[in-house]
């Protein structure tokens, strides 16, 4: 795999750093220990906590909004799937 350029690096850095962009990770760890602490999931065990009705497109991080599916699945590109939205405007 090729190494990233300077300026994708800086970039990304920028993006990780805007405040929509802390607030999701934070929603999402916080998703993820609860389900450590409920016991569905485990370190290690190859699964995400992913959100059923997606944050892009009105989904919020809810117990009733979450479950847990494998790494491949959740992080697999889902364009054509059903009910999956694909450049949704937030405007």
């Amino acid at each position: 795999m090729p190494k990233s350029t300077p300026a994708k690096l800086a970039y990304q850095k920028a993006y990780n750093a805007k405040p929509e962009m802390v607030n999701r990770r934070e929603d999402s760890n916080r998703a993820r220990y609860a389900a450590l602490k409920a016991g569905t999931v485990t370190k290690g065990d190859g699964k995400d906590v992913a959100h059923i009705v997606a944050l892009d497109n009105g989904g919020k991080t809810a117990p009733g909004n979450l479950k847990v599916e494998s790494q491949k699945a959740n992080r697999s590109w889902r364009k054509g799937q059903k009910g999956y939205k694909v450049g949704t405007d937030k405007k």
